[in-house]
């Protein structure tokens, strides 16, 4: 069950990918109060695991994004914005959600074309269709695994669009950790700001996964970002790799990108 105001875009189709994706929208508290104000935007990588137990992926465990920026919102320590949960493609997330074909498995490799849809058809109609803040610096992308893969590497190709990123237990490892090279070339003076978290204790090599996030995030510093600032980074301990574990972080994601 969602909470707040969720408005439903079923069924959202673009020229750049073949699949429609379903588009679920949080309106904050306020929002009809007062026709004249515009928000910030923060679009959220598999839909379905957003805002309701009843779609997500393993059924009942949910992000709550909705429940914990309402209630942020209204306690004043997160500034009124609006969420957007784009649903993945199902058989295809693989697809959307990375930027290079896996040389082992030759899956992947078409998150470009994806980033063409949220960039060239999703934000528009989003910005033609409720009253938002249309530049960076208040337009945020997120995810988790796949999800958090495909933000970082869609933040960093279109830094001109999204100036704030929730990179959540990102799947570093794809493709040999082709995201680790892509941030040691990144050459924009645009940096957004990042959020990048992992848990202690995420699949079947936790060690590892640690070891590679950590590698992700020395890469972003030594590329100019400053922890503390414009990134936030942490480890939680204990936290294996699921919406049960995500949906405790939300919060302060949302704190350090949206607060007050």
């Amino acid at each position: 069950m969602t909470s707040g105001d969720v408005r439903y875009h079923r069924q959202f189709r673009s020229s750049a990918i073949p699949d429609p994706h379903d588009v679920l929208v949080y309106l904050p508290p306020g929002y009809e109060a007062d026709q004249r104000r515009r928000y910030p935007v923060l679009y959220l990588q598999d839909g379905q695991n957003v805002f309701d137990g009843e779609t997500s992926f393993i059924h009942g465990q949910e992000w709550g994004v909705d429940d914990s920026a309402e209630h942020l919102i209204r306690e004043g320590e997160v500034k009124p914005v609006i969420i957007v949960a784009v649903y993945n493609a199902g058989p295809n997330r693989i697809d959307e959600y990375t930027p290079t074909k896996d040389h082992k498995t030759k899956r992947g490799g078409k998150a470009y074309l994806y980033g063409r849809m949220l960039v060239r058809d999703l934000k528009p109609f989003i910005d033609s269709t409720y009253r938002t803040l249309r530049d960076r610096k208040h337009t945020g992308l997120g995810g988790s695994s796949l999800g958090a893969l495909v933000t970082l590497y869609l933040g960093l190709k279109h830094a001109d669009v999204f100036g704030k990123l929730a990179v959540m237990s990102p799947s570093v490892w794809w493709d040999n950790r082709a995201i680790v090279k892509m941030v040691n070339d990144f050459e924009d003076l645009e940096r957004p700001m990042i959020w990048l978290d992992v848990g202690t204790q995420e699949g079947g090599a936790p060690r590892r996964t640690l070891a590679d996030t950590r590698q992700l995030r020395d890469a972003l510093v030594t590329q100019g970002w400053h922890l503390g600032t414009n990134l936030g980074y942490y480890e939680a301990i204990g936290a294996d790799h699921s919406e049960r574990s995500w949906a405790r972080r939300v919060p302060t994601m949302l704190k350090f990108l949206f607060g007050k």
